[in-house]
């Protein structure tokens, strides 16, 4: 789906590192070590991930927030931390690259992590030498679009597909969503609903008329269960700490290892994604 075309419920805007100015009180010793105000940060979202040499002589810790690295430096009196960029006397970021390698790996795993325990149905085989997660709406027709697009990959067993479900689109998006997370074999009911509906989905879209797709097997539900409404909620809060908003949007590896997302999915980004056939 165009980032344009739908937004969240419950959406949240996170805090750029420009508004992220820290006044809290801390003690001169332990300004060197660990400060208590670093706690309140971790409680607002932030991960501190620890020390890094800085220019200047100041004392730094390595943060993020989101996909957001942050830097915060102690000032001399020990009394306040600040959230920022450190320039030289030509405008130079001096720890853009130090600040880097401190929270790049860490990121990245955390990232991962999240996504591994997301509430998601597989499509493709678990031997795949790539993972690919996505965002998905069950009536997003750029998410059947993707699923048809992604066969040669998934068929062929280069690429396992991790269906993140959510309810965003339409009325009848999450009792859907719902009905697939809770189907006695999901992966399955999954590949019968997109492959019922990829024809007509196909023409639609190439007429420049995308709509949400028809039932097609799946009934949507309409007293979701607690368990399940747990499962979406989970798998939107992931989407929105992601700053992924629309479908489909993918997560991934890329061949160093390094976690990138995109949100939807032209031909010309699959390859990007799922590697070569």
């Amino acid at each position: 789906m165009h980032p344009n075309q739908h937004s969240f419920r419950r959406a949240r805007t996170l805090l750029p590192v420009s508004t992220l100015l820290i006044g809290l009180a801390l003690s001169p010793a332990s300004a060197q070590d660990s400060p208590p105000v670093l706690k309140a940060l971790q409680a607002n979202g932030v991960t501190v991930v620890g020390t890094f040499p800085s220019a200047g002589g100041l004392t730094a810790w390595a943060g993020y927030k989101g996909q957001q690295p942050i830097a915060l430096y102690a000032t001399p009196d020990g009394k306040h931390l600040i959230a920022g960029t450190l320039l030289d006397n030509q405008g130079i970021d001096v720890n853009q690259e130090a600040l880097k390698k401190a929270v790049t790996q860490p990121m990245t795993d955390a990232v991962w992590d999240q996504v591994e325990k997301s509430h998601w149905i597989a499509d493709g085989s678990g031997k795949a030498p790539r993972i690919v997660y996505v965002l998905t709406d069950p009536n997003c027709p750029y998410c059947n679009k993707l699923w048809s697009d992604a066969r040669p990959w998934v068929n062929a067993g280069k690429v396992q597909l991790r269906h993140i479900m959510v309810g965003i689109l339409t009325p009848t998006s999450a009792g859907k969503a719902a009905a697939l997370l809770t189907s006695k074999d999901p992966a399955t009911t999954l590949a019968d609903y997109e492959q019922a509906n990829m024809a007509a989905n196909a023409k639609v879209m190439a007429a420049g008329r995308p709509k949400p797709l028809e039932d097609h097997g799946i009934k949507p539900m309409g007293k979701i269960p607690a368990d399940a409404q747990a499962k979406l909620e989970a798998n939107e809060q992931l989407m929105r700490s992601l700053q992924l908003r629309a479908t489909p949007a993918l997560v991934w590896r890329d061949d160093k290892g390094a976690v990138q997302t995109r949100t939807g999915a032209p031909d010309s980004a699959l390859a990007a994604a799922f590697g070569p056939l």
